[in-house]
């Protein structure tokens, strides 16, 4: 009997899931402990199903879990202060021999963040019929139990899907042993015919604000057939585990799964409900828009109450129910400090910590490397989505603090005023060398001088480890900050997004380049298309912080290679999703973590390191499951050899 390690029965405390104004949300009073009885009610049915949204905060926006899914990636590198034999070093994979480990590993929130809410979903999906519950609502426990076995096979290769009372069966006991399933049992006895059932019997309006659709299990059903298409193909030879035939129990092979992923999302894309594209890039993230109908699913949080937040308003050193994902690639931007004369003395920070979307929090644990500058988003001047993405200019805003002057001085000893660029990162190496010394306007951050600018700044090829342009699409978005700095050293208290709208486009392409039959309209091409000709439209400006309503779609869409490559679509999957935790999954995915992210380009961890250094990763193929955390070999009681058997190998 395939047993997981220990009592899987939960306590929750809900998320509102809910729009602000509205009146329809998911609440839940907090309980100890979920039994078979309690799901045959219908307060049973609801409580467990709304603690499986709630425990989406406890991996998206947790920063650790970002760390697992982009560094090591061409998206992100170790920042300054993830250094020393971190988890960011080893998952970084650019140091030799520092690689991670089962107890130095980010993924552990994808296993113990998991399994008790899959148990949650059994319970509701075994005994929720006698509670008189639609079938709606049956629907959105399978999808939940299905979302979280695909994170899991994603993750770790198979994994168990007895917890201890039988496969997919709700279990009550304490157990501490455990049988790994194969990744084809997963998918066919779990995934497949859990967000089958959601497809069909989901609504295509949601009960509530945030809650499943019909479009959002077709979204997921769409990805897991074109990754399990993937994992049939194994163009590269991966290894899995635990050790199988790469053979489909249902008798299909890869291509059939690559069709049916174009198949799924294409009709989600016809037929999407509420759902649809935001007119422009700038729209999908801007905090003032969160929950837009582009978001298909989300991690709720919100700054009204700190029970349905799952975390403080004032201040947080990331607990795992906090969103602060979004401080882990922000540099110290309030070391920035300008002054008070023309003589440079006194100095003060004319860029305060601030809750406002551009700032937010600085830990600086992780960094990306020149090439997403250079490369992934070359175009600057067509394509919204870097504007709509980083915060490249920091703007004065002392007075926020109390501070009184009126003026500044900063570069090349020009005056500077509140809301005035202070530092810039530009978006392309300038014909004049920039002067990087310091000599006479000293820069506190390493930044540099072009004559008659009074704004800092910095070239592409002089980003480090400590000093980068800050992730603004995960910045923190408040309305309760008055005319002050607000709570910047809480955790986000926004939605963190999971799932797009977008991203059908994506996977329907990528499952026709990889030979799906395509209908009129609808070739990997023209697929993507769509969101490029969305990113060539421009309402408003970041770097300008001022309005910018141009049209730059037909050049964009012109600039669209010809022939579309599994490249090429990795590459727009980074421009729409870049930073948000997804970079890892999809070159393991593809099988193009090796060759994608196994060199790049940055400088060092120290201010004034303004030199580009080349780094090379190496990635043996065995690395690509992330180790089973050490606290589930330390709660199992199994023999050595058991253990070791179970971990992933490379790992052991």
């Amino acid at each position: 009997m395939n047993k997981i390690v220990s009592k899987i029965s939960i306590g929750a405390c809900a998320v509102a899931i809910v729009l602000a104004g509205c009146s329809k949300i998911l609440e839940e009073t907090p309980r100890s402990i979920f039994t078979p009885d309690y799901f045959k009610t219908t307060n049973g049915v609801m409580g467990g199903l709304t603690s499986l949204y709630a425990h989406l905060r406890t991996i998206y926006g947790n920063g650790y879990f970002l760390n697992n899914g982009e560094t090591g990636t061409d998206e992100a590198t170790w920042g300054q202060s993830g250094s020393s034999g971190s988890s960011f070093q080893a998952h970084d994979f650019s140091f030799p021999g520092v690689r991670p480990t089962p107890t130095l590993n980010d993924a552990g929130a994808a296993w113990f963040q998991t399994f008790p809410y899959i148990n949650t979903a059994n319970g509701v999906i075994e005994n929720a019929t006698a509670a008189g519950v639609s079938a709606a609502l049956i629907a959105e426990a399978r999808f939940f139990r299905a979302f979280d076995y695909f994170l899991l096979v994603q993750t770790f290769g198979g994994v168990p899907l007895d917890l201890g009372a039988g496969e997919l069966k709700f279990n009550t006991s304490t157990v501490r042993t455990s049988k790994r399933n194969t990744v084809p049992e997963v998918y066919t006895k779990a995934i497949f015919p859990d967000l089958d059932s959601a497809v069909r019997n989901l609504p295509t309006a949601a009960r509530v604000t945030g809650a499943l659709t019909q479009t959002t299990a077709r979204l997921f059903l769409a990805k897991a057939y074109l990754t399990y298409a993937w994992w049939l193909e194994n163009p590269n030879n991966i290894p899995t585990y635990p050790a199988t035939s790469r053979t489909d129990p249902n008798g299909h092979n890869a291509q059939w799964y690559y069709q049916a992923a174009y198949d799924v999302a294409t009709a989600a894309i016809a037929a999407p409900g509420a759902y649809g594209l935001q007119p422009t890039f700038y729209d999908v993230n801007v905090g003032s828009n969160d929950r837009n109908s582009e978001i298909l699913l989300y991690a709720d949080h919100t700054q009204n109450s700190e029970l349905y937040n799952g975390g403080s308003l004032t201040y947080s050193n990331g607990s795992n129910t906090d969103n602060f994902s979004g401080w882990f690639l922000t540099w110290n931007y309030t070391a920035i400090s300008s002054a008070t004369t023309p003589a440079w003395t006194p100095t003060v920070n004319s860029v305060q910590r601030e809750a406002a979307q551009a700032l937010g929090r600085p830990w600086v644990r992780m960094a990306p490397p020149i090439g997403v500058f250079t490369n992934t988003f070359a175009d600057k001047t067509n394509d919204s989505r870097y504007d709509g993405t980083f915060t490249t200019t920091y703007r004065g805003n002392w007075a926020k603090a109390g501070i009184t002057n009126a003026t500044l001085y900063n570069a090349n000893a020009l005056p500077v005023s509140n809301g005035g660029a202070i530092l810039t990162f530009l978006d392309a190496d300038p014909a004049q060398a920039i002067d990087y010394s310091n000599a006479v306007y000293k820069s506190s951050v390493g930044a540099g001088v072009l004559p008659g600018r009074a704004d800092f700044v910095i070239a592409p090829s002089g980003i480090n480890r400590i000093v980068y342009p800050g992730l603004w699409k995960l910045g923190p978005y408040r309305t309760d900050n008055g005319t002050g700095l607000g709570q910047p050293n809480a955790g986000s208290t926004r939605p963190y997004n999971i799932a797009k709208f977008s991203e059908l486009y994506l996977i329907a392409a990528e499952a026709a380049v990889k030979g799906a039959v395509t209908t009129s309209g609808k070739s990997a091409r023209e697929l993507i298309n769509v969101l490029r000709a969305r990113a060539g439209k421009w309402r408003w400006s970041n770097n300008g912080n001022a309005a910018k309503v141009e049209d730059h779609s037909a050049d964009m869409t012109a600039a669209t290679p010809a022939t579309i490559t599994i490249d090429y679509i990795l590459a727009e999957r980074s421009r729409e999703f870049y930073g948000e935790g997804y970079r890892w999954y999809d070159l393991v995915r593809t099988q193009k973590w090796q060759e994608i992210g196994g060199t790049f380009t940055i400088g060092g961890p120290n201010y004034s390191d303004h030199t580009p250094v080349t780094f090379t990763r190496t990635i043996d193929s065995k690395y690509y499951l992330r180790p089973i955390p050490q606290g589930q070999f330390d709660a199992m009681e199994m023999s050595a050899s058991e253990k070791a058997s179970y971990q992933n190998p490379g790992y052991e």
